[in-house]
């Protein structure tokens, strides 16, 4: 590990973290794990699926998390008429005046922001989709041949709507594994749901502190590459992602329940998403704890079903928590 910063550094970054859980707080109540994933997937510099029943607060999350880091918020609703071009950006014939001659402008759409909430993605068409997902993956915008960088940090969060399947365009799985983590939104316990109705209801507005800028965050990134995963938990991430493929030699509920296993995208997504997490609990080395954590939401949308589990009415959790129960650890 080079360039480490000193004890210091690294006690008042990870004080910056907290401070930022503790903002998000003060307007969502409950939701803890959603929270912690998307903040993993922040610090691991990934993208979001966050999928859940409309009224959980998905979009308050987000609009939370983008105040408490100071970071430029912009929202896209996605409808079946949507163009491109209305995510990207378009040019536009402008007069110039000191010339008199007309010249065309790149007029820059909302993807160019820091935080991008993509509202029921799955509602627009694949080509919509597709220029969404490649700036995703490129941190790019390419148009008429010249390319715009987007700012830094770039974090989109997309959401689905699980019950309303009528008029939708489901991504692809080898679109959905552009999205490092996979985020299940649940309905809130008795308690959280009180106290939802206590603070929505009256007249007091939660105030969301800023507590972290861009900076911040893009330093952040950098330390959590930094933290220690020792060689025997990277191989059992490695033996993790191999076993949820079907084959002689897997598991029982693999071949029969999965058609497609993960790629080595997985992976990566599992090495760099436990990392992060080791880094928001304020250690410096990743455990197995941190991989059992993460194992659902970053595996979950890369495996595809069988026909058998889609009778049976199995879930690709339940493949997971096969897998960790069925791949020793090395040694």
């Amino acid at each position: 590990m080079t360039s480490q910063p000193n004890e210091i550094e690294i006690e008042s970054k990870l004080a910056r973290l907290e401070n930022l859980r503790s903002a998000i707080g003060q307007a969502v109540v409950g939701q803890a794990e959603v929270v912690e994933q998307l903040l993993i997937g922040l610090l691991a510099g990934g993208h979001c699926m966050l999928e859940g029943v409309p009224g959980l607060g998905k979009t308050l999350l987000v609009r939370t998390l983008g105040q408490a880091l100071d970071l430029d918020f912009r929202r896209i609703q996605f409808t079946p008429d949507l163009m491109p071009s209305d995510i990207i950006g378009t040019e536009i014939l402008e007069e110039d005046h000191g010339t008199g001659k007309r010249v065309f402008k790149f007029q820059q759409g909302p993807v160019f922001t820091n935080l991008l909430l993509a509202d029921e993605l799955n509602r627009t068409p694949p080509k919509t989709q597709a220029a969404l997902l490649e700036a995703m993956q490129e941190q790019t915008v390419s148009y008429a041949g010249v390319t715009h960088q987007l700012p830094q940090p770039f974090f989109v969060l997309a959401t689905q709507n699980p019950l309303e399947q009528a008029g939708t365009y489901p991504l692809p799985e080898a679109q959905l594994d552009r999205f490092l983590l996979h985020v299940n939104v649940q309905y809130p316990s008795a308690e959280e749901e009180q106290s939802i109705l206590e603070q929505t209801t009256g007249s007091h507005r939660a105030e969301v502190p800023q507590v972290m800028n861009a900076s911040d965050v893009l330093e952040l990134r950098s330390l959590s590459r930094q933290v220690h995963m020792g060689g025997d938990l990277m191989a059992w991430i490695n033996a993790l992602v191999r076993a949820s493929r079907p084959g002689d030699g897997a598991l029982e509920e693999v071949n029969r329940w999965v058609r497609w296993g993960a790629g080595p995208r997985a992976g990566q997504a599992l090495v760099l998403c436990s990392k992060a997490r080791a880094l928001l609990h304020g250690r410096l080395a990743a455990t197995r704890e941190d991989v059992q954590a993460l194992a659902a939401p970053v595996l979950r949308h890369r495996l595809l079903l069988s026909f058998a589990a889609e009778a049976e009415q199995r879930r690709t959790d339940e493949v997971v928590a096969a897998l960790l129960a069925g791949v020793p650890f090395p040694g």
